[in-house]
């Protein structure tokens, strides 16, 4: 299997905010290029790679949605050489004050996220965590320097170079969802010699992070037999230690409940089982949150199954993920792949009367 490491580096080094994926979208797809046989956008953005059948009579299709988006920043005002920011996604206004940004004006610029000295607000050292309105990007340069460069609705990426840890763990900003993206490379990479009996959509969905617009209009589009979501899950640190937490580095989670379907929450355990990959059962008696709500319920309903790794320090510009559990997910969805053909798929959902 080829070295996943520096793609994932490449991808987690690009900007990709929600609704803007193009700068990340382009790398995908280079990569993606030699691994299937067509390549195509959707009119929102998604970027859909296609392996066909080998055989030309009708075979089932599997969709498998990695999303490409990132969560960021976007300027709401430029005032006295300073920009008052909002945010694009989940971002915890905690995690923002002294990191790195880049501003995508006019041109590219550096800066740093801040916020005014609390001892200057309220006569002490420190107080509460800054809402979002509190905060502001110093790019170092004057009111006069900025004009023309940056206005209102420019976007702001996080700005933290990704870097390799001890024990093959990887680091950095968006790995929500890029590793996802790299376990399907991985898939796509092992399945590159097969003849299928099945079509597979490798999709780059766009636009998760504010509602998982790209899963919906892909599947609306795609209209599959069944499909994967691939995303992150909540991994066990100080603090985050239930149910909904799992163990870093150990194996990946597979959902069980709303938007899973059970047959392929079986049938993907029995693979893990076979491969000798260890995993974890996620309670998801709701909804996942991931890309999956949106695919489960469009057109008639596609059978869907989600598939998640251990993610510490969720939505901030230094996410931990193994690289171990990314090539395991990898190897899971190429087996299940491969061994898609009419009769597993009838066999899967077979009707069922009352």
């Amino acid at each position: 299997m080829e070295n996943i490491t520096p793609f994932l580096l490449s991808l987690l080094s690009k900007p990709g905010i929600s609704g803007y994926e193009e700068p990340v979208s382009e790398l995908i797809a280079e990569k993606w290029r030699l691994l299937v046989d067509e390549l195509t956008i959707t009119p929102l953005r998604s970027l859909h790679g296609l392996r066909k059948a080998a055989a030309k009579e009708k075979r089932p299709t599997l969709m498998i949605a990695a999303h490409m988006d990132a969560i960021g920043l976007m300027v709401k005002k430029v005032e006295h050489g300073f920009l008052s920011i909002t945010t694009v996604g989940g971002i915890d206004p905690r995690m923002l004050p002294g990191q790195l940004v880049t501003v995508h004006g006019k041109k590219e610029l550096p800066g740093l996220v801040q916020i005014m000295p609390d001892r200057l607000v309220n006569n002490q050292t420190s107080s509460k965590a800054p809402s979002k309105d509190q905060l502001f990007v110093d790019t170092g340069m004057s009111e006069k320097e900025l004009a023309g460069l940056v206005k209102p609705g420019d976007l702001v990426s996080l700005g933290q170079p990704p870097f390799e840890l001890t024990g093959g763990y990887i680091a950095g900003h968006s790995i929500d969802n890029r590793a996802s993206v790299a376990a399907l490379t991985i898939a796509l990479q092992e399945i590159r010699n097969y003849n299928l009996d099945c079509n597979v959509v490798a999709a780059a969905t766009s636009q998760e992070e504010v509602f998982a617009v790209g899963a919906a209009t892909s599947a609306f589009s795609v209209r599959p037999d069944l499909a994967f979501a691939v995303d992150v899950t909540f991994a066990k640190g100080p603090g985050s230690t239930d149910y909904r937490t799992f163990p870093l580095g150990e194996g990946p989670a597979i959902g069980v409940g709303a938007n899973n379907h059970p047959a392929l929450t079986k049938k993907i355990s029995v693979i893990a089982e076979e491969l000798d990959i260890p995993y974890f059962l996620e309670a998801m008696p709701t909804s996942s949150g991931t890309d999956g709500m949106a695919m489960q319920i469009t057109a008639n309903g596609i059978p869907t199954q989600v598939l998640g790794m251990s993610l510490r320090y969720m939505h901030t510009s230094v996410e931990m993920a193994s690289l171990k559990d990314i090539a395991r997910v990898g190897r899971l969805l190429a087996r299940f792949i491969t061994e898609l053909n009419p009769t597993s798929y009838a066999a899967l959902f077979e009707e069922k009367t009352i």
